[in-house]
């Protein structure tokens, strides 16, 4: 069992080691071609044309494109981000600082999202028809349905007119709500139907006949089973979670790697951009990676499927 997760687990890595190196060049391709270029500023500005000049001479943007496509593919290989024009800083020490601070948003995000959503799942699964579980099935729907921008923006308003939530800069409550909230209604209505499948199995209804008591085979045996398909979307609501935190990092002021990436595109600065997708794809392939471990080790033919 041990080397078949292993193995399991290995293939997962090389799978996604070339997702977050085609992502990456895939964001340097797209913004290269873009319309601009790092130069673009300085020219309406009306910059000395000797000093743009030595600018695109020191960036690489008077080679050729496959040049400089080439030259990115092989720093990216080593682990070389690059300089920002914009920043004058190495990109890679910018994607760490801000990217510090997007995993510290995403991640209390994430924990607000299952210590929510998955109980109520269970609920609403276990429990179909009561008037619990449509209360909660309905919240979960509008909820779900809200967009991140929204959400942020109605917390805001409900933070500055009843002071019942801070909105001091770094304090993390609003954007995490904002961002967890609809990620928890997601995790609900999963939850609440693999419960709800997971109850009308046949070793359940076997369980039950034994005599094991109801809130043994919700709570223990149903909620273990009903994992396995919530297990498997989790790499998804982390990439969920870094690309919705662009608009609530904007609308909250919270220095994370969405704003980053604002910036980024809004100046041209084409490395800083693939920088920032990359640590995105480093994330997202690692959420994939963890929660396809853990779903290999829950359900142990989920190795022999892959």
């Amino acid at each position: 069992m041990i080397h078949a997760t292993a193995a399991h687990v290995l293939r997962r890595f090389v799978a996604a080691l070339l997702v977050v190196l085609s992502v990456s060049t895939a964001a340097f391709v797209l913004a290269r071609l873009a319309p601009g270029d790092e130069t673009t500023t300085d020219v309406m500005e009306g910059v000395d044309p000797k000093a743009i000049a030595d600018t695109r001479d020191r960036l690489g943007l008077d080679r050729p494109f496959p040049v400089q496509l080439a030259q990115f593919t092989w720093d990216l290989l080593r682990l070389d981000l690059g300089e920002s024009a914009k920043f004058d800083r190495p990109v890679a020490a910018l994607v760490a600082e801000r990217g510090a601070n997007t995993a510290r948003l995403a991640f209390v995000a994430l924990l607000l999202a299952t210590l929510i959503g998955l109980p109520l799942g269970v609920v609403t699964g276990a429990y179909s028809g009561t008037w619990v579980s449509r209360l909660v099935s309905t919240a979960s729907i509008a909820v779900l349905a809200c967009p991140p921008l929204v959400a942020v923006l109605v917390l805001l308003y409900i933070a500055t007119t009843t002071a019942w939530i801070s909105v001091a800069p770094g304090d993390l409550l609003v954007p995490a709500l904002a961002l967890g909230l609809p990620v928890g209604a997601a995790l609900e209505r999963l939850q609440s139907q693999a419960t709800h499948d997971a109850m009308a199995s046949l070793d359940l209804l076997a369980a039950a006949a034994r005599g094991i008591p109801s809130h043994r085979l919700v709570w223990v045996h149903a909620a273990r089973q009903s994992l396995r398909p919530v297990l498997g979307v989790y790499g998804i609501v982390i990439g969920s979670l870094f690309s919705g935190s662009i608009a609530v990092e904007f609308a909250t002021s919270w220095p994370g790697l969405g704003r980053l990436m604002l910036d980024a595109v809004q100046y041209g600065d084409v490395r800083l951009v693939a920088g920032c997708v990359f640590a995105a794809g480093v994330c997202l392939a690692v959420g994939n990676l963890v929660a396809d471990t853990l779903r290999s080790v829950v359900d142990p033919r989920v190795r022999d499927l892959s």
